[in-house]
């Protein structure tokens, strides 16, 4: 077992192989144990099929006979790691076709499972979420929570440095990329882009060619993106204005430009602007600082309740890339806006929708 310390202080436990190897087999005991036959019967942890060596062989006792599963495990159960071991125990298969291959990870994704499952393939992750399918036995268990379901991989591709990567990219799907590239479109070490290329590589989101690689699953990649984004990390005020809402927007554009404070309209403003049927009775705009001066100017009044303007400093100015220009009115990226009318209930959902259909899906 390695105990790995971040720069930032966090303690990461790292398995070695024959320590994931070990889990395995528990997982599994745990995934028999009520099932109606016998128990494990032998495991072989240095096996040999046809000159390949998988990485257990699992005998059970059956009241019919005995069953083999040939097991591959890895410490990654995303798309690429599971597809690297299900052709494995295809090719252990044509040496021992009554046997059934399992794929065996810490955690296994959605995805991941989809492929195992197409491919005729077992699987299983330490939580006891499972699918099992031999002779007369069908073994299927998901939704057990997974306490080792890649949390600090989920934040490397969903911290704010990666974001800024991800913002670039889905801002421009059929671009081809280098590393060094990304790194310098997104403003980002690079580090963080080689990062974010192996962790969209890990789910089968880019393919890489010898000119760059490029997003092929965008829709996937933002839907993901959704999932993690949070709106409370931003700094959020809320005011009142006598003003109608084309005025306020427009002094929004004046006050802030004239002070050299980036600006962007975002959410149902934006999106009005964008998939122009959208209604909405409040202006949300992101504002790179809080300028006291600017907002006197614009005779804002915070308010608790019934606001009908929002500002936010967002928790990184990756928020400003990729902004347009609509009417004279600097509106986030398609992709910001998509991101947080999401967060807005069933009527930002709906206004998500549109933006997604309209603007993004045609540039896919």
């Amino acid at each position: 077992m390695l105990i790995q310390q971040t720069l930032k202080g966090v303690f990461i436990v790292k398995l070695s192989h024959n320590e994931i190897e070990q889990k395995a087999i528990e997982a599994l005991r745990a995934c028999l144990a009520n099932v109606p036959f016998g128990p494990v019967e032998h495991v072989d942890q240095e096996p040999e099929i046809g000159g390949l060596r998988p990485d257990l062989v699992v005998s059970l006792r059956l009241p019919n006979g005995r069953q083999d599963l040939i097991i591959e495990v890895k410490a990654n159960g995303q798309p690429r790691f599971a597809r690297s071991a299900a052709n494995q125990l295809l090719r252990y298969r044509e040496e021992h076709p009554e046997a059934l291959g399992v794929f065996v990870a810490p955690y296994i994704s959605a995805t991941a499972a989809e492929i195992c499952t197409s491919l005729g393939i077992g699987y299983m992750d330490f939580a006891g979420n499972c699918h099992l399918c031999f002779g007369s036995v069908y073994i299927h268990r998901e939704g057990k929570p997974n306490s080792l379901a890649v949390k600090r991989e989920l934040r490397s591709l969903y911290s704010a440095k990666a974001e800024r990567g991800l913002r670039v990219m889905l801002s421009a799907p059929k671009k081809r990329w280098t590393t060094k590239a990304l790194s310098l479109a997104a403003g980002i070490s690079l580090g963080h882009a080689s990062n974010i290329r192996r962790l969209l590589a890990d789910r089968e989101w880019i393919r890489n060619e010898e000119s760059g690689f490029y997003l092929t699953e965008p829709e996937q990649l933002l839907e993901d993106w959704a999932k993690s984004y949070s709106w409370k990390k931003h700094g959020v005020r809320h005011f009142y204005s006598l003003s109608d809402l084309a005025e306020i927007e427009h002094d929004i554009g004046m006050v802030f430009s004239h002070a050299e404070v980036p600006y962007a309209l975002t959410g149902f403003s934006a999106a009005a602007r964008l998939a122009p049927y959208v209604r909405y009775n409040r202006t949300t705009a992101y504002i790179a600082k809080w300028d006291e001066g600017a907002l006197s100017r614009l005779r804002l009044k915070e308010v608790p309740t019934g606001a009908n303007v929002t500002l936010v400093v967002p928790y990184d100015e990756g928020v400003f890339q990729s902004t347009r220009e609509v009417d004279g009115i600097v509106v986030a990226s398609p992709v910001q806006v998509y991101l947080d009318l999401l967060v807005l209930g069933w009527r930002g959902e709906e206004a998500a929708k549109a933006v997604l259909h309209e603007v993004l899906k045609p540039q896919w």
